[in-house]
């Protein structure tokens, strides 16, 4: 029986899998069945509470993969993993058909970084009746970061999650399905990013779960004066224990172990705090 999530007890970990060539971090390092379904066992024995499988590049000038390439580079990997493990698994697809596909295949839950925005994705969606990520994105990957503008970047990101959180319980899909992104990265500059993380905790209170997801990503080689993304590990553990500080529900990560045990500190802590609270 697969696992289920309560938001409300901790911050949940999601573990990165990109079976794509060109993903801005492992891309390539995950392309074999073989490979993927070792890194999903590290993950999982790391602390992993979800693994995301992405079959498409969202990075900066990413190219679009046809839905036969994407169905064949997740579909199988799905099916693996349930042959030796119940864990939660989230594709990470704009397509309805790919969610179709993964859904039937094992998968439980859908993360879109078009917040259900493309043909059929919204029905499908409902259709399926499994917990669906909605992300704010300006643009589309393959422009998205070319000259991002916005008058009030928060208020904006809100205003966007609250219509598409509408237009999805309009076509039926439940509440409690519902998690909300505000799409770290995904055309919005460095301002715009520190932004928004200052602002997590009015994301929160939408009153919907929080992902996010600052792996690695260029905000963090930008404060740590432009370092390789292979040395912003340690930066990237400290913005997710921030985050569950602020009370986000699921943070997206490369670096499962280090993040699990960040955040085992921040939880207990928390708990230590609620304690002595009267």
């Amino acid at each position: 029986m697969t696992q289920k999530i309560n938001f409300k007890k901790r911050t949940y970990i999601m573990g990165i899998l990109n079976v794509t060539p060109d993903s801005f971090s492992d891309g390539g390092l995950f392309t074999t069945k073989s490979a993927a379904l070792q890194q999903v066992k590290q993950m999982l024995a790391a602390g992993a509470d979800i693994i995301d499988i992405g079959g498409e590049s969202t990075r900066p000038g990413a190219k679009n993969v046809s839905l036969n390439d994407e169905i064949d580079r997740v579909i199988p990997v799905i099916k693996a993993i349930r042959e030796f493990s119940d864990c939660l698994i989230s594709v990470d697809t704009s397509k309805a058909d790919v969610m179709h596909e993964a859904i039937h295949a094992g998968a439980n839950m859908i993360n879109d970084v078009r917040a259900l925005q493309e043909e059929n994705a919204l029905q499908m969606a409902m259709t399926l009746d499994v917990p669906v990520c909605l992300m704010h994105m300006q643009g589309q990957p393959r422009s998205m970061q070319t000259q991002p503008e916005y008058e009030n970047v928060v208020e904006e990101v809100k205003q966007f999650l609250q219509k598409r959180v509408q237009s999805c319980l309009e076509a039926g899909i439940k509440k409690e399905n519902i998690i909300l992104d505000p799409g770290f990265g995904f055309g919005k500059t460095f301002e715009h990013n520190l932004s928004l993380f200052n602002a997590l905790d009015e994301f929160v209170e939408m009153h919907y779960p929080v992902l996010i997801g600052v792996s690695r990503k260029t905000m963090i080689g930008k404060i740590l004066k432009d370092a390789p993304v292979t040395e912003r590990i340690h930066a990237s553990v400290a913005m997710a224990a921030l985050a569950a500080q602020q009370g986000v529900h699921i943070v997206r990560v490369h670096d499962v172990k280090a993040t699990a045990d960040a955040l085992a500190v921040v939880d207990c802590l928390n708990k230590n705090r609620e304690k002595y609270v009267t």
